[in-house]
C-alpha cells in the first residue's frame, strides 16, 4: 500500500507543473500581443488553485495513472484570451496557441538535463527523483503532441483556425463545443478498425522524447 502511495505522489509534481506552466505561457504569451485578460484575473501565476481544474488535473490522471494507462493527459482551467484583442490578431493567436505546448517541450528539455544529476547520485539511491524526472519527460513529450492535435479546442486546431479563412474557417470553428469528443469519437474508431491507438499517438510522442534525449546529451 506505502509503494503504491509513493509511486502515485511521484505523478503529483510532473502533471501540475506541466499543465500549470502550460496556462501560464498562454497567459503569458497573450500579454505580450496585447491582451491583459488573463494578469488581470490573476491566471499569470505558479499558485496551483489559480489553474487546477478538479476533473482535468485531478480525476482524469489519477483514473488514467490507477488504470495502468500506458498513455497519460491532463488539463489546468483554461486561461482566457481575448482573440479580439491580440495584435495582430492571426499571429497573435497563432503564437498564444503554440505558447502551451512550446513550454511542455521546454519543461521537457529541462528534465532531460536533469537526468545528467545521475554523475552525482544514482536512481538506484534516490529513485523517487529519478520516477518523477522520468515521468515529467514522458508526460510533457505527451502533453505537447496531444494538445498540437488540428481539432478545436486544442491548440493545435487554434494554429489550423488561425490559418483558415471565410466559410472554412466558420464550419471548423463549430466544431470546437464539441471538437474533444471528437478527438475521443476518432480514437475510438481507429481502435475498433483495429488500429493500435497507443501507437498511433506513441510514434510522435517517442519521436519526441528521443529527439530531447538526444539533444540534451542522453541518446545512446
Amino acid at each position: 500500500m506505502l509503494d503504491s502511495l509513493i509511486d502515485a505522489a511521484a505523478w503529483v509534481i510532473p502533471v501540475m507543473l506541466a499543465v500549470i506552466l502550460h496556462e501560464v505561457a498562454h497567459g503569458w504569451m497573450a500579454e505580450k500581443y496585447g491582451d491583459q485578460t488573463a494578469r488581470i484575473l490573476g491566471r499569470i501565476t505558479l499558485n496551483p488553485l489559480k489553474h487546477i481544474d478538479i476533473f482535468g488535473s485531478a480525476v482524469i490522471p489519477a483514473l488514467l495513472i490507477f488504470a495502468g494507462s500506458p498513455l497519460l493527459f491532463g488539463y489546468a482551467k483554461p486561461v482566457p484570451v481575448d482573440f479580439i484583442r491580440l495584435e495582430p490578431p492571426r499571429m497573435g493567436m497563432r503564437m498564444v496557441a503554440i505558447a502551451g505546448p512550446g513550454m511542455n517541450i521546454i519543461i521537457a528539455f529541462i528534465t532531460g538535463l536533469l537526468l545528467h544529476i545521475e554523475y552525482f547520485i544514482t536512481p538506484e539511491q534516490a529513485p523517487w527523483l529519478f520516477l518523477n524526472l522520468y515521468r515529467s519527460l514522458a508526460l510533457n513529450c505527451g502533453l505537447a503532441v496531444f494538445n498540437m492535435l488540428p481539432v478545436l479546442p486544442l491548440d493545435g486546431g487554434r494554429v489550423l483556425y488561425s490559418f483558415l479563412r471565410g466559410t472554412p474557417q466558420r464550419w471548423f470553428g463549430k466544431l470546437e463545443k464539441r471538437g474533444i469528443l471528437l478527438v475521443f469519437a476518432i480514437l475510438l474508431v481507429a481502435q475498433l478498425m483495429g488500429h493500435n491507438v497507443v501507437e498511433l499517438i506513441g510514434k510522435p510522442v517517442y519521436w519526441l522524447l528521443a529527439s530531447i534525449l538526444y539533444i540534451t546529451g542522453n541518446g545512446h
